[in-house]
């Protein structure tokens, strides 16, 4: 990713500098790292699927719980919080808070959009079971298969820009907070990368496609983050920095509410999928009060 890492050093602090703040470089390249190690993920869920014969149901549940209670905890507690506090600080307290709630509901909305116009069979939040590998190919036609093959491909980047924007943006802001947040997304996203193999496998017909296409398919996460955060860099203020950030708080929420949890309690227990958002909602409040 040379030219990519050139752009982000290059084009950021030119418009850093005129809104009187540097960005560390360092920074820059750690939260990219980071998205990029969360957008990635979708291979390690490939791999499971190529290796395993079955779900480790307990497992993923567990995770998956997990994974939305850090989530949920961290965009309540914390990433909602700088929200309203900067458009508070930058509008004045009633019209910050106003924009601040509009801006997590936009968030969600977004996504949800995004959720509604991608088919279920198409969509890569559809979980399936590494089981289903085993079904018969011989039905679909070809050209079915390969419709199948580019719909997924494309809903997997259209999925992964909200989540790489998140990531990136809460990295370069907190890149402690931006550590907590990727790991969520990455575990997120290996349930995905089975979801996206199965469907891929069944187009084509080769295990080793199904893990390109599901391990290429999470570069789109820290392209679409870089390439969104450049399109925002014009018009970024107090104001901008707030309403992204309260939107992003929406979007983890929605994630969580809409996919992970239920996609918790359908690989496994609902108990299991409690214990992980417990367990996920406590160890960051843990992480949030010991770094005060």
């Amino acid at each position: 990713m040379p030219s990519v890492n050139i752009l982000i050093l290059n084009i950021v602090p030119l418009w850093a500098q005129a809104q009187n703040f540097v960005p560390d470089k360092g920074n820059l390249l750690f939260a990219f790292g980071l998205t990029l190690f969360a957008g990635l993920s979708t291979g390690i869920g490939s791999v499971i699927a190529l290796l395993a014969r079955r779900t480790n149901i307990r497992f993923l549940s567990v995770s998956l719980g997990f994974s939305a209670g850090v989530m949920i905890y961290v965009s309540f507690v914390e990433i909602l919080t700088k929200a309203r506090e900067t458009l508070a600080a930058d509008m004045g307290y009633i019209p910050g808070n106003w924009v601040t709630a509009a801006a997590f509901f936009g968030g969600m909305l977004f996504i949800a959009l995004i959720d509604k116009f991608i088919p279920a069979a198409e969509n890569p939040h559809e979980m399936k079971r590494i089981e289903e590998m085993n079904i018969s190919k011989t039905a679909p036609d070809k050209h079915r298969l390969k419709r199948l093959g580019v719909f997924t491909a494309l809903a997997i980047a259209i999925h992964n820009f909200p989540e790489g924007l998140a990531t990136f943006t809460v990295a370069l802001t907190d890149p402690g907070l931006g550590i907590v947040i990727a790991v969520a997304i990455a575990i997120h996203n290996i349930p995905e990368g089975i979801a996206v193999s199965v469907p891929i496998y069944y187009a084509t017909g080769s295990r080793k496609k199904a893990f390109s296409y599901s391990f290429l398919s999470g570069l789109a996460e820290p392209l679409g983050a870089v390439v969104g955060y450049l399109i925002l860099m014009p018009f970024m203020s107090d104001m901008v920095f707030g309403v992204l950030f309260a939107a992003v708080a929406g979007i983890m929420v929605f994630i969580s509410v809409d996919e992970l949890l239920p996609a918790a309690e359908e690989y496994g227990e609902h108990h299991y999928s409690i214990y992980g958002l417990v367990g996920g909602m406590a160890v960051m409040a843990v992480s949030l009060l010991l770094f005060i």
